[in-house]
């Protein structure tokens, strides 16, 4: 795999000494990207475009620092296309006119234009919009980079006429790549030794920008022999993890946390519930998760888990922060480990769903109240039979609509408590028909 930036196999490029290291070594061809080789290679989507020279419309979805504008940049000198960059955050209408007047006098000129739209989910539904004519007319090419869902950030317009691209965060193995790479245009290796080597290519977390960042800070103090783990984390301030509270991050978080809860394993859940408190998320949103994992997953195989959240919740509220976070993870442990059953929620969505389909039928008239003459002349409360004078303080009545097949909505799992509650709804569905006389 080509590294993301090796030199060219020809004469590298000149690089002035004040220039950020990331700029420096900038790849300038497709083949030294690093990674990315799932779309970049020949069997990839980009690879099969660019061999058919039928370079299309594209989304790059990815983490920040793995070459999405870099990517796009060498797109637009491979396909002799003029190349032009807006971001989304500092771009307005009048800008864009702009930018689609100069791609129209391009176009009569004989030279296309890509356009690259850094942060494109940023624009609203009419800006996007307003793309699509000059894509559909071949004024420009559209590359937009996003770090959030295109399906929940881009219009579907937008998206019909694109394709969508992921990219991936870099390995371990691709950072220490993009380390060599750096220390060869410094002339020099980087002050660490091994432990502290990898300490800092955790701390990129995948970022290779950062990654480069980091060294050219590492690079510039004045030490003597190699620092290890510690000395490095007294000079460096680790790099906060990826995490948007409102962003996709938080969802696929909080699904992470919540799948390894119903497949019953505490340390993976302890680990996505510690990913979010790192990354700033609100305990009282965890706390609330918490409690619906509980209901729905947990449900009646263990009547306690729902008890144990809403009183580890009471308990951050009451003690707050740090202290009251352990309370939160000792119920993440509880409910891992706690019997499953979601025969309660399925029962919940059939009930609600034999509701809207039954509509307004009618209860059986032995079952209603009939306070008036009239009602008592009408059958209600007709044949009624109160359950604590029957034998075993059940009756075995119909209680379902006249008209309507008894369904079966509750089915109980033999999992935890559900299993005895399975005895006690099979003892009556036993006794029901006899007293039904079936």
């Amino acid at each position: 795999m080509a590294d993301l930036f090796d030199s060219p196999d020809g004469e590298a490029e000149p690089a002035a000494p004040n220039r950020p290291l990331a700029d420096r070594l900038r790849p300038q061809a497709l083949d030294q990207v690093i990674g990315q080789q799932h779309i970049l290679g020949p069997d990839g989507p980009l690879g099969a475009m660019l061999a058919a020279h039928s370079l299309s419309s594209l989304i790059l979805w990815g983490p920040p620092g793995v070459g999405k504008t870099t990517i796009a940049r060498l797109l637009a000198e491979k396909s002799d296309l003029h190349f032009v960059q807006i971001s989304a955050i500092f771009t307005g209408v009048a800008d864009l006119k702009k930018v689609f007047e100069a791609a129209k006098l391009h176009r009569r000129a004989g030279k296309g234009t890509l356009l690259f739209v850094d942060e494109i989910h940023r624009f609203n539904k009419a800006q996007q919009d307003g793309f699509l004519p000059y894509m559909e007319d071949g004024t420009i090419l559209l590359i937009g980079a996003t770090t959030e869902n295109p399906s929940f950030e881009l219009n579907a317009a937008l998206l019909s006429r694109s394709q969508v691209l992921v990219l991936e965060r870099l390995g371990l193995a691709d950072l220490e790549r993009l380390a060599q790479r750096a220390e060869k245009e410094l002339g020099r290796p980087l002050p660490l030794d091994g432990p502290a080597r990898e300490a800092l290519l955790e701390m990129a977390d995948g970022d290779g920008r950062t990654l480069l960042n980091l060294i050219e800070q590492a690079m510039a103090w004045k030490v003597t022999g190699k620092l290890n783990t510690d000395q490095l984390a007294t000079r460096l301030m680790r790099r906060a993890a990826k995490y948007d509270k409102s962003g996709d991050e938080h969802y696929n978080l909080i699904s992470a946390l919540h799948k390894s809860v119903r497949g019953s394993d505490p340390d993976a859940a302890l680990y996505w519930f510690s990913r979010m408190l790192e990354g700033g998320e609100d305990p009282r949103y965890l706390a609330r998760r918490l409690v619906r994992m509980a209901i729905e997953d947990i449900g009646l195989a263990d009547p306690q888990a729902q008890t144990h959240c809403l009183h580890a919740w009471e308990i951050y509220e009451r003690i707050g922060s740090p202290e009251g976070e352990l309370a939160l993870a000792q119920a993440v442990i509880y409910l891992a480990l706690a019997p499953k059953s979601n025969a309660g929620y399925v029962a919940y969505k059939a009930a609600r769903k034999l509701a809207k389909q039954s509509g307004s039928a009618p209860p059986p008239k032995h079952i209603l109240n009939a306070p008036t003459s009239l009602m008592k002349d009408q059958g209600y409360g007709a044949g009624y039979a109160y359950d604590h004078d029957a034998e075993d303080g059940f009756s075995g009545q119909n209680y379902f609509p006249e008209d309507m097949r008894r369904p079966v909505i509750y089915s109980p799992v033999e999992r935890g408590f559900e299993r005895e509650l399975k005895k006690r709804l099979d003892f009556f569905t036993r006794l029901r028909l006899q007293r039904q006389g079936n």
